[in-house]
């Protein structure tokens, strides 16, 4: 597995300024190794759903990235741009569950409480498989905005509702609201609480971090919520993301010293387990699901999320091309990745026939989302929405304040001068 994870990494570094110009994509790359290396394929990774470095990735890879993802989106930045990502995070995400468990249930035949796990196991979405749409300066701000606002925040949303419906699923029996409400509400303590002791402790007289060591102030504090949170079994990633919210909120010196350093470490995680799911999928595993569930997979991603944000987006001042975008980059993140493996690992009776599912759905979001994000971003290279003869009256304009001579207006419109265009 590390020898795998490290030849593949090498490869990915390699052909990554290729990648951000092109349909070639790192996370298919890893994906597709997975699958190539897997038991499916050539047997290099041999590693089954019960293995214990599936529960053990998914588990670090959903913290880290749940601590990264809050740590984006602090109170400050939430308040400061929140009209879009509130639409698309109020309406838009419980709309794609919605929709998605309708589908579920009606296309792909699963009973109401699975089919309701896998609409919020499939709501969160992730920019880094559109990472030429979000890091394309061309693209409108407001949009980048929307897509990151809400991808940082929609993995932290969903998780209460896989955590219910998890224990839905699992029979009535096992279902203790009590309990789960008591383990979210510990998670939430300790994701506030741990990080603002030390966040305060730092300014006391007593305590200084160096230079050197600032970037390691938030890592020691995600390691700490980490611990806590398993030793008094609190839900580790409600406190993960709580967590990342409130060294937002109250420590931006260690968010910005950590940013970088924490988005590397993330994403060695996520690529990870982007290879384990990968080996996970063999042509076998996809010949088990039946059309019913192509058809779902499908629908899930060129019907759910674009019906939830048509309605709500309604009355936004959004573009046409913009609405667009955010409907189709709506992929089924990193997230929707390890909450498949938790379904997986959790026992459930309908484990096996959810997996196929998420699984599929990711699959094709990830090859289909990746793939055309710079064909995507390019429909932004130019202004189409704005007329030519914007840009020659709006140069007139500059002109006359700088007091420069005017050009003859001949070389832009080939009819009247400067002068007489009023």
């Amino acid at each position: 597995m590390l020898l795998a994870f490290a030849a593949v990494l090498l490869l990915a570094v390699l052909v990554s300024s290729l990648a951000r110009r092109t349909i070639l994509s790192t996370a298919v790359l890893f994906l597709v190794a997975g699958f190539t290396l897997g038991p499916g394929g050539f047997g290099v990774v041999d590693v089954g759903a019960d293995s214990p470095i599936v529960a053990t990735l998914a588990e670090l890879a959903l913290f880290a990235v749940l601590f990264t993802d809050g740590m984006r989106v602090g109170w400050a930045d939430l308040r400061s741009a929140w009209h879009l990502p509130g639409r698309a995070l109020g309406w838009g995400l419980p709309l794609t569950l919605a929709v998605t468990a309708i589908l579920a249930h009606y296309v792909a035949g699963l009973d109401w409480p699975e089919a309701l796990l896998v609409g919020a196991v499939l709501a969160p979405t992730d920019p880094v498989f559109a990472a030429a749409l979000v890091g394309n300066d061309k693209v409108p701000a407001r949009l980048r905005h929307l897509l990151n606002v809400e991808s940082g925040v929609n993995d932290g949303l969903a998780l209460p509702f896989v955590v219910v419906l998890l224990a839905v699923a699992a029979g009535s029996e096992d279902l203790h609201l009590g309990e789960l409400g008591l383990e979210l509400a510990i998670g939430l303590a300790i994701g506030v609480a741990v990080p603002l002791g030390a966040i305060l402790l730092e300014r006391t007289r007593l305590f200084a971090a160096s230079t050197l060591y600032e970037p390691l102030n938030a890592v020691a504090i995600g390691l700490l919520v980490l611990a806590v949170a398993k030793a008094t079994h609190g839900n580790l990633f409600l406190a993960a993301f709580a967590a990342g919210i409130t060294v937002a909120t109250f420590g931006p010196r260690q968010r910005e010293t950590f940013e970088q350093f924490g988005e590397l470490v993330a994403e060695l995680l996520k690529l990870a387990a982007l290879l384990v799911f990968g080996a996970l999928i063999s042509l076998e595993f996809l010949g088990e699901i039946s059309w019913t569930g192509w058809v779902f997979a499908v629908l899930a991603l060129v019907v759910a999320r674009p019906l939830a944000l048509l309605v709500s987006f309604l009355g936004s001042k959004l573009s046409l091309r913009e609405q667009v975008a955010a409907m189709w980059f709506g992929p089924k993140g990193f997230a929707s990745v390890v909450y498949g493996l938790l379904v997986l690992e959790s026992g459930i009776p309908a484990a096996d026939q959810v997996f196929h599912l998420v699984a599929l759905t990711i699959v094709l979001s990830i090859l289909a989302h990746s793939s055309t994000d710079v064909l995507v971003a390019r429909a932004f290279d130019e202004p189409r929405e704005t007329p030519r003869w914007h840009a020659v009256v709006e140069k007139i304009r500059r002109q006359r304040r700088r007091g420069e001579p005017q050009e003859p207006a001949a070389a832009d419109s080939g009819r009247d001068k400067p002068g007489s265009a009023g």
